[in-house]
Order: C-alpha cells, then sequence, then structure tokens
C-alpha cells in the first residue's frame, strides 16, 4: 500500500495542487509523519538515496575495446605470424593492440561515474517534524509525507511541496539553467509550468539562497527530480563517433581485400605454376603481413594522444581521445547561456535617472569599467542625480565582494553584489555610513529598505526593489540639479518598458530623509510616506565577449550555434541577439511549445531555431537527438544537472571546468578549464587539424602495404623468389610508421582551416582521389622495388643483398613521399614549407639511423637477413626516392587541373 503511494506521488503534480490536496494525497499533514509511520514507509519506498547501478566488470569494459575490425585484422596477423613460428613478429603486432585497448580502458569516462556526480550533490542531513517535534535526521530517512524545513545555506534533502516561505529564494540553475535565485511561494502554479516556474516546489539537490520554508515530501531517492535525471543519464545511447565508423568501414573493406587477394594469389600459384601448397600458404602469409598496416592503430592512437596535449594548451582537457577528432565534423553546438555563453556573473548594464540614461562598462563583479554619457566617463561629482541612486543601491545592500586570486566573486545575492560593483566602478565607498534598523527583502513586499546614518550624522531612509512598488511609494523624483520635482510616472514607465526590452532586470532605487520621528526603527509606515524615486539600473547576465568572436568564427566555418536554455524568452532572446544569434524579429522556441511538438515538429523546429528558452533536461536530450536525425554531428556545451543527459548524448560533450557540477563533467568528453565558449571554436579548429593529420597519416602508410603487397603478388604471378621475407615487410612498416608516419601529427594546422565548411558525417575517409593516389604510389614504390631486386639479380648479387636493396628502395621510396603527403592537394615543391615541421626532419633522421643499421649491424643482418651494401647500392636507392617524389607531384598537379576544370564546368 505504502509503495502504491510513493510510486503514484512521483507522477503528481503536486506543483497544481493546493497545501491540503497535497497533504491529503501525501496522507500526511503539517505536523509531518509519526516515527512508526516513518518506518513503515521507509521500509516501502528504500532509502532517500539515487540508486547505484552495478559497475560494468572491469574484465568486460577492457577486452570490449578489442572489439573493432581493424584490431580484428590485426589479430589475424598476429596468429599467422605465430604459425610462421615468427615470435617477435608475434609480439610487436600483440603489443600494438595491447598498448591501443590500455590507452581506450584509460581514456574513457564512465556513465557510472557522472551519476556518482549526481549523488554528491543530495544533502546528508535534514531538519525534519516527526513525533510532533523537530529533529535533524540523514536525509536518506526521509520517505513522502515527511515534513522538513529549509534554511538559508541549507541544500534541499528531497522534493517539497512547499507549505510555508519567508523570503525564500532558492538556487535552481543546475537544474533550470537560471543564473537567478529562484523565488518561491506557496499558492499552486499552471500544470504546464516547467521547473524553472514551479515556484510552490523545492528541488532536491539545489540549494536555498536565502530565507525560510517548510514544506511536505513529495519525492525520494529515484522518483525526485535528480533522480529522474540520473535515469536519463543511464538510459541515454552514445553514439559512435564519426571517425570510428569510418575505420570500421575501412577495417570492413581492408580485411575482406586482404582474404580475397590471398586466395587469388594461392589459386594463380597453382594454376600457373603449380606451386606447392606450403609454398602457396607461405606466399599468402607474406602477403596478408605485407597488406595489414600494422602501424596504423599505433599512429592513430598516438596522434589523438598528440591532440590531447596540444587542446590543453588551448584549456580544453579531453577525457576521450576519439572526442578530438569527432570535434573536427561538428557542425551545430548547442549552447547553454549561463556561464558557457555568459559569466554567470549579474552585472548593470544601464542606470536611468531623470536627467539621464548612463551606459555601464565592464562585465562581472569586479569593480573595473566606468559610468558613460555619450562616450564620455562621469563622475558622482559632477552628477548629482547619479550619487543618491548608486549610494541607496550599495548602502542598502546585504551583499559583500571579496577578491580572491585575482577573482571577484560575491558573498550573497548576485544583484547585490552587480550593485556593489556599480558603486566600485562609480568610485563611491560605504566607509561612514551605518546602518541603524532594516526591513528585509519579502516576496510580498519586492523591496527592502535601511534606516542609515550618513558620515554627515544624518538620518536617511533607502529603498531598493521592483520598480512598481516603488513607484507606488514615491510622490517625488530626483531632478537633474539634485532637487526635488513631481514623480513622472508615464517616464518611468516607458523607460522600465524600454530596459524590460532588452532583456535586462530592472531594479529601482528611492529614499529621503528620516521623519523626526523616526530614531532607531523602522516600520512600513515610514516606507509608505512620501519617498523620493532615483531612478533606475538595468542587470543583466552579460555575454561574454570573446564568446562573440568565437560565434562569429564558427558561422565563418559552417558550423551553426544554438542556445538552448532554462532561462525567460526575453533574456534569451536580448543575449542571442547581442552574441549575433539571432536577427531581426527573430524569437525564442519555449519549452511549452517543445512539449507539444512530435518528433518530426522538433526536428523542423530544431533545424530552423537557434534559441530555445525554458527548456528542460527532456528538452534539451529532444533537441539533440532531433539534430542528430537531420545528420548533424552535436557538441552539447553545459555547466549543469540538467545539461548531463544532452551532453552524454552528443557526438560530444563538453562541461564547464569552473562552475559545472562534477555529474556535467563526468558525463562530458571534453572539459573546459576557462569555462570559455571560445576554447570551444579552438578545440574544433584542433579537431580539424587532427583530423586532416590522421589522413596524411593513412594516406602515407598505405601505399607502404600497397607496394610491400604488389611485390609479393608479382612475385607469385612470374614465379620469382619472394623479393622480401615477412620479417623484412614488418622491419618495414613497424619503422616506416614509427618513425615518419608519427612525424605527421605534429604537422601545424593548415591556412584557411576556419574557412571551409564542416566535413560530412559519412563522408569516407578516404574519397576517390587519394585511393587513386594511393593506388598510383603502391604501383611506383612497388614496381621500383622489383625493378631493383630483378637488376639486382642481374648483377649476380647474393640473395640476401639483392632483398636488403629491395627493403631500402622501399624505404627511401616512403621517406620522399612523406613530403608529398605533408600537403594533400597543394604543391610541395616550396621551400618554406619544408620546413614548417621540424620534426619531420628529426624522423627521416631517425630513419637513416635504423637502416644503416638493419643494412650493415651483424645483429641485424642475423635477425633479418640483411646484407652489406655499396655506396653505388645506396645512391641507387636514394635516386629511385627522387624520382618517387618527383611522380607523386606530378600526379597532383594533374589531379589539381582536372580539380579546376570541373569546378568551372
Amino acid at each position: 500500500m505504502e509503495e502504491d503511494k510513493n510510486t503514484s506521488a512521483r507522477h503528481d503534480a503536486f506543483h497544481t495542487m493546493a497545501v491540503k490536496q497535497a497533504l491529503e494525497r501525501l496522507h500526511s499533514d503539517r505536523e509531518g509523519l509519526s516515527s512508526e509511520t516513518a518506518s513503515e514507509r521507509l521500509a516501502a519506498t528504500g532509502p532517500n538515496r539515487l540508486s547505484e547501478p552495478s559497475p560494468e566488470p572491469l574484465l568486460k569494459r577492457f577486452f570490449k575495446h578489442f572489439h573493432d575490425m581493424l584490431i580484428y585484422v590485426l589479430l589475424v596477423s598476429a596468429v599467422i605470424t605465430a604459425l610462421l613460428k615468427h615470435w617477435i613478429d608475434t609480439g610487436v603486432i600483440l603489443g600494438v593492440v595491447l598498448i591501443n585497448a590500455v590507452i581506450g580502458f584509460i581514456q574513457e569516462g564512465k556513465a557510472e561515474q557522472a551519476l556518482a556526480g549526481i549523488r554528491k550533490m543530495l544533502s546528508p542531513k535534514a531538519r525534519v517534524r516527526r513525533d510532533g517535534t523537530w529533529q535533524e535526521l540523514a536525509a536518506d530517512q526521509l520517505v513522502p509525507g515527511d515534513v522538513v524545513r529549509l534554511r538559508s545555506g541549507d541544500r534541499v534533502p528531497a522534493d517539497l511541496r512547499l507549505f510555508e516561505t519567508i523570503n525564500l529564494r532558492i538556487e535552481e540553475s543546475a537544474l533550470t539553467g537560471e543564473s537567478e535565485p529562484s523565488e518561491k511561494q506557496v499558492e499552486p502554479v499552471d500544470d504546464h509550468a516547467g521547473i524553472g516556474d514551479r515556484s510552490c516546489m523545492a528541488y532536491s539537490g539545489t540549494l536555498v539562497a536565502g530565507g525560510r520554508g517548510v514544506g511536505v515530501v513529495t519525492a525520494t531517492g529515484g522518483a525526485t527530480e535528480i533522480g529522474r535525471i540520473t535515469d536519463m543519464i543511464a538510459d541515454v545511447e552514445k553514439l559512435t563517433t564519426p571517425l570510428t565508423r569510418q575505420m570500421n568501414r575501412f577495417g570492413t573493406v581492408l580485411s575482406g581485400a586482404i582474404v580475397a587477394l590471398a586466395l587469388v594469389l594461392m589459386l594463380v600459384g597453382r594454376l600457373l605454376h603449380g606451386f606447392e601448397l606450403t609454398d602457396l600458404l607461405f606466399a599468402a602469409i607474406g602477403f596478408a603481413v605485407a597488406a595489414i598496416p600494422e602501424g596504423l592503430p599505433a599512429v592513430l592512437t598516438i596522434t589523438l594522444a598528440l591532440g590531447v596535449q596540444r587542446m590543453a594548451k588551448h584549456q580544453a582537457i579531453t577525457r576521450k581521445l576519439n572526442a578530438i577528432e569527432t570535434l573536427g565534423a561538428v557542425t551545430v553546438i548547442c549552447s547553454d547561456k549561463t556561464g558557457t555563453l555568459t559569466k554567470n556573473e549579474m552585472t548593470v548594464r544601464e542606470v536611468v535617472t531623470a536627467a539621464s540614461a548612463y551606459e555601464v562598462t565592464g562585465t562581472g563583479y569586479a569593480p573595473d569599467g566606468t559610468i558613460e554619457v555619450d562616450d564620455e566617463q562621469v563622475s558622482l561629482s559632477v552628477r548629482t542625480d547619479l550619487q543618491p541612486l548608486v549610494t541607496a543601491m550599495a548602502v542598502c545592500n546585504d551583499s559583500e565582494l571579496i577578491e580572491e586570486d585575482g577573482q571577484w566573486r560575491v558573498l550573497g545575492e548576485p544583484t547585490e553584489g552587480a550593485l556593489h560593483a556599480l558603486a566600485g566602478k562609480a568610485g563611491f565607498a560605504d566607509e561612514g555610513y551605518r546602518r541603524v534598523d532594516v526591513i528585509p527583502f519579502e516576496s510580498e513586499n519586492k523591496f527592502m529598505a535601511t534606516l542609515n546614518r550618513f558620515p554627515d550624522e544624518s538620518l536617511q531612509i533607502l529603498v531598493k526593489g521592483a520598480s512598481d512598488r516603488l513607484l507606488d511609494r514615491s510622490r517625488q523624483q530626483l531632478s537633474a540639479e539634485g532637487t526635488t520635482e513631481p514623480l513622472d510616472r508615464s517616464f518611468w514607465e516607458e523607460q522600465i518598458e524600454e530596459l524590460s526590452g532588452q532583456g535586462l532586470r530592472v531594479l529601482a532605487a528611492a529614499g529621503r530623509p528620516a521623519p523626526d520621528s523616526v530614531s532607531d526603527r523602522l516600520t512600513m509606515d515610514d516606507i509608505d510616506q512620501e519617498l523620493v524615486f532615483y531612478g533606475l539600473v538595468g542587470i543583466i547576465d552579460p555575454p561574454r565577449p570573446e564568446a562573440i568572436e568565437a560565434i562569429r568564427i564558427c558561422r565563418q566555418a559552417g558550423i551553426r550555434v544554438k542556445m538552448i536554455t532554462g532561462d525567460h524568452a526575453g533574456t534569451a532572446v536580448a543575449i542571442g541577439r547581442e552574441m549575433g544569434l539571432l536577427d531581426g524579429d527573430g524569437r525564442a522556441v519555449e519549452g511549452g511549445e517543445l512539449e507539444e511538438a512530435s518528433d518530426e515538429t522538433m526536428r523542423t523546429l530544431a533545424a530552423e531555431y537557434d534559441i530555445f528558452a525554458r527548456t528542460s533536461p527532456e528538452h534539451k536530450l529532444r533537441l539533440v537527438k532531433a539534430l542528430q536525425a537531420n545528420s548533424e554531428v552535436v557538441a552539447m556545451t553545459g555547466d549543469g544537472v540538467n545539461d548531463a543527459p544532452a551532453l552524454k548524448r552528443a557526438d560530444v560533450g563538453v562541461a564547464m571546468g569552473i562552475k559545472g557540477t562534477e555529474a556535467t563533467k563526468e558525463a562530458a568528453d571534453i572539459v573546459l578549464a576557462d569555462d570559455n565558449f571560445l576554447s570551444i571554436e579552438r578545440a574544433v579548429e584542433e579537431g580539424r587539424t587532427i583530423y586532416d593529420n590522421l589522413r596524411k597519416a593513412i594516406l602515407f602508410i598505405l601505399p607502404t602495404n600497397g607496394a610491400e603487397g604488389l611485390v609479393i603478388l608479382a612475385a607469385v604471378l612470374f614465379g620469382l623468389v619472394l623479393p622480401l621475407t615477412p620479417v623484412q615487410i614488418l622491419w618495414v612498416n613497424m619503422v616506416t610508421a614509427v618513425t615518419l608516419a608519427l612525424a605527421l601529427a605534429f604537422e601545424p594546422t593548415e591556412p584557411g582551416v576556419m574557412d571551409r565548411p564542416p566535413r560530412q558525417a559519412d563522408e569516407p575517409i578516404l574519397g576517390p582521389l587519394l585511393i587513386w593516389r594511393i593506388a598510383f604510389v603502391s604501383l611506383v614504390i612497388g614496381s621500383a622495388t622489383i625493378a631493383v631486386f630483378l637488376l639486382a639479380g642481374r648483377w649476380q648479387m647474393p640473395i640476401e643483398q639483392a632483398r636488403t636493396m629491395a627493403v631500402n628502395t622501399l624505404v627511401f621510396g616512403q621517406v620522399f613521399y612523406l613530403f608529398n603527403a605533408r600537403f594533400i592537394e597543394q604543391s610541395s615543391l616550396r621551400l618554406t614549407l619544408w620546413f614548417a615541421n621540424p620534426v619531420v626532419w628529426l624522423a627521416v633522421g631517425l630513419l637513416l639511423g635504423f637502416q644503416v643499421l638493419f643494412t650493415h649491424a651483424p645483429l641485424m643482418q642475423l635477425w633479418f637477413g640483411s646484407a652489406d651494401l655499396t655506396l653505388r647500392d645506396w645512391l641507387i636507392t636514394v635516386a629511385i626516392g627522387c624520382g618517387v617524389f618527383l611522380l607523386v607531384e606530378g600526379q597532383k598537379t594533374v589531379s589539381r587541373h582536372f580539380q579546376r576544370r570541373r569546378a568551372t564546368a
């Protein structure tokens, strides 16, 4: 019975119920539950904590990194080399596979860690009314129907339907994305109200910013709003990255081609030349070892790992290797507003008095900036209309600004911190102002009033709060000369409307000298008498200036930026317009419209609009899915728990490192150490560079395997002795991959990388042009290798020496081809570009050292069957390498010519 109560409680819309109805529905009252009833319910509902899923076994987590087609090909090659009893070769290949799996195992963050991050947000203690008395209990003992008391600084221990509030304000940005604390009251709200508009509810994990309240528990543990989000995170399916999909396709095609050609090779050798089966098997194994790019996974992994280091220099900490490459394919960036596009620091932007409208520069809580009129700085000593307003805002204020490690932060309400920052910019200091009495801010009155002794010993009443409430209590206003004049209410209402239309939160200030009857006590009667209206301030959480430039660059690169926020539509539109996300009369799509939208409609809305307001975690997740259904590659940024499900689902999840919750960081692929949207743009640029370098590495490595495979295939077709042994083939594969191919990971960003559109997610990693390049280079290097081997035979060279010349021909062909591969389409015949990557020359030097050892070191001759070469032999192989370089440059020139003709046709 009790279990049924809790299950239904989760689905009941308590925010729509009157207090009496909610208490009846929960079988409780204002006196709370008895210990006996609470124990029965606890047995039925379980503890008030989020369930911990059983962790994935370590072995399963480790071995799933072997589930990759290219890894399967490598494992098959290891089996083949083991059958040949080439144990060194087998060990090298298995070592590459193992390193790849270990790196993946260490780097990948798990969803269980994201859930653990959310569990840390829950309150450990709660003040509960049990058996008619208030007690402090462990929060995990709460059950539906318990009555809980909240005070400033508390973390809400469970979902509550409030029935008593005294100036209660709760900071809910982790759930809603709103930068301002929500004011709470007890009256029910509309059935369709989103989380941020349910003013009669308090949700588990949120923080009481001020005031007091009492409420009845409506849900605990997994039934809470935050529990529902953890369920969403656990249920979200993470898509594979574009590179993973491309490499899987590539591995499948490559493995199929290797097996097919090996079978053809055996068949041709048997039918044409009558080779023995053992010889054919040996040749087929040699072909397989030649065709398999053993070093490719290592090069890909190391390239991505180097990308991690380069990204870290741009304040982007990468938690998953593949996320770096995926950034290069991103077509849409969905960003939370608060703390990502904006500073999450309230700032006074406008000040209006009866005499003038002032613009305030500077952002955040740092008192750095100026107050200006017509681009000219003004001071309080000259502007007598400004002095009383700034004084009221700073003195009638309960917050404090402090500086720590060069960062300014507010102790108290963010809005009041912004008013202190305004005073600092104006050069106002509140020393000498003594507070005598105060009427604190209350939701019913919407203002705060203080009685202060000024430095000149005069007693003054200062009031700040909602503009309409202060206008109702004012009969006069401050003139430009600092005297009083009759209140012009219509003027102020026009100013309020204009400021609100800019998405600014409007506050007013008023005051008056204290009457003789007031000495040390301030009452509402003193406030209801005639006040002098000082003016208005417009406050906003301002956009980051660098984020505006980053959005411009992203748009230039063909990447759309969408703002998805829980804040109000007016604020979202104002920020969006300022950041260049909204043109003309564009609008924001609100959560209510998203709630009613079908999946098809959601796809249309996601494609057509760039600003979404009053969104819930479900809305954010659905928008990401809709964009992915539209074939977009989506990066999602955020800092609150409400962003975590969408971050996990996105192709790249980006969390804020400073102000982000632990749950968000654990669900993300990348964490920004500086909470700066500009770092996302730089990370995208780095992602594109890394993808370019990966393609260059693949374009470089595959002709080595192609040439080796061609040599073995030709030897079988023409009945020749194998020019290369399997162990020599493996030497060439590994030494060129480890030295030359790895140098391509250090290639700098090519000019104009952010001027081109994102690549298509389904675009093959190697297009027709590059496949033709690989085939052409394979044919050139392979043919040259066979020719050198045959020439050595005509010169009566021993087989070991002939094979050594063939190996060196392959290697020097690759050395010179490296300079071709550094620029996929551009010409490499430019000396200025040859020295842009010094690592290339280091790699070439290392490789030459390896080849000298391979050729002349006795131990290497024993292991690899090599032999000494003469100076003439070395010069022949170097000359062939030069020929390879010139031929490939010629092919690139022809390709560019046909591309230009096709573009102009």
